[in-house]
């Protein structure tokens, strides 16, 4: 735009047949123009000072004004200081207007001239300031994508590997155990049952297929596995860890209001393994996101094992949806995607609510795992 006024400017002077002082003041400022492209300063100082040239031959300095404020503009836009930038322009206005132009129209010019270059840099600042804050928010959000990815791969990770390690105790040593009565029976059998034998056999080379495949599935589920060796060696849980859970979750400063009953030996393994499971991950809710106390209540109830989870929601997530959040307190939901998942795999039946600000968590089973 500077350039154009210069153009013009250039293009008036030759109509008007203006003397060689007046086109070499209007060169001088549009040698400033060019010079701020690759200097910003001194073409911005030249640029302001041809406003003496061209008001000490006697001409209206109105379009070397307009050059300089737009280098000015252009100045600040590209992340020099305004207040110096406006400072070097108007010094130089207000002493062309107060000097060798004697106060030539009046306090009105005066005024234009200070509140142009003040306009010239504000407008530029501003609309830096607006690009740069523009750029952060983008920025912001592409982390947020990329931070939100890695914590969703992360979140699977850890739960593929927890079901591996289940797998690998639960699965493995019903596998086993299965093997070893089989051959326990094989070894009883009378001479003359030779077609019992043949089937027992057939039963424990299934049980080997089921052992090699299984820790196939396990050699697939680890790939990327950096788990410690105690961590790996860690028990598998089930029901009889509850109170110990619980117990972890009070040393942290959670009040946590227990209920358990369940008779010895009611459960599959894998299932106790999964109402485990479902019981940390409502705590750990509890615990980022709730206030006061959670109830926890696991019994038997018709035949079915049923796990409720209760507390009351804090503050920063009153209004949200089960799992979300807004502000530093809220959560991904991933966990409780995994919660949902790991329940239905065992065939059992999540239900999660929050009303009357009070956030629950149900799960029902069977305690063989069958279809409910």
């Amino acid at each position: 735009m500077a350039a154009l006024v210069f153009t013009g400017q250039i293009v008036a002077v030759i109509l008007r047949g203006s003397d060689g002082p007046t086109a070499l003041s209007v060169l001088l400022a549009g040698g400033g123009v060019a010079l701020s492209w690759w200097q910003p300063w001194a073409g911005l100082v030249v640029t302001s000072a041809a406003s003496f040239a061209v008001t000490a031959v006697g001409h209206d300095p109105l379009s070397v004004w307009m050059m300089a404020v737009l280098v000015l503009f252009s100045v600040t836009l590209r992340g020099k200081q305004p207040l110096a930038g406006t400072g070097i322009v108007a010094a130089f206005f207000l002493g062309a207007f107060m000097t060798l132009g004697g106060f030539r129209g009046g306090a009105i010019v005066g005024a234009a001239a200070l509140f142009s270059a003040i306009a010239g840099g504000a407008t530029g600042a501003a609309l830096r300031i607006h690009r740069d804050h523009w750029w952060i928010l983008e920025e912001r959000a592409e982390s947020a994508i990329a931070t939100r990815e890695i914590e969703a791969t992360r979140r699977v990770t850890e739960e593929r590997l927890r079901i591996a390690r289940d797998l690998h105790d639960v699965i493995g040593h019903q596998v086993a155990m299965l093997s070893l009565h089989l051959g326990a029976a094989e070894i009883g059998l009378p001479e003359d049952a030779e077609s019992s034998r043949q089937a027992l056999v057939s039963a424990r080379s299934s049980a080997r297929t089921v052992v090699v495949e299984t820790q196939r599935i396990l050699a697939l589920l680890r790939v990327g596995d950096d788990t410690s060796d105690g961590e790996a060696l860690r028990p598998t849980p089930s029901l009889s860890g509850l109170e110990g859970l619980i117990a972890s979750f009070e040393s942290i400063g959670l009040d946590v209001q227990p209920s358990i009953d369940i008779p010895a030996g009611f459960v599959e393994p894998s299932v106790g393994v999964t109402v485990y499971r479902v019981v940390q991950e409502a705590l750990t809710n509890a615990y980022r996101h709730g206030e006061g106390a959670a109830t926890v209540d696991v019994r038997e109830r018709e035949g079915r094992i049923c796990v409720t989870v209760e507390n009351r929601v804090g503050h920063s997530l009153r209004g949200s949806g089960p799992g979300s959040g807004s502000g530093s307190g809220s959560g991904s939901g991933l966990g409780l995607v995994g919660m949902r998942e790991r329940v239905e795999s065992s065939s059992g039946r999540l239900t999660i609510d929050s009303a009357d600000g009070r956030f629950r968590v149900r799960a029902e089973f069977s305690p063989l795992g069958a279809v409910i």
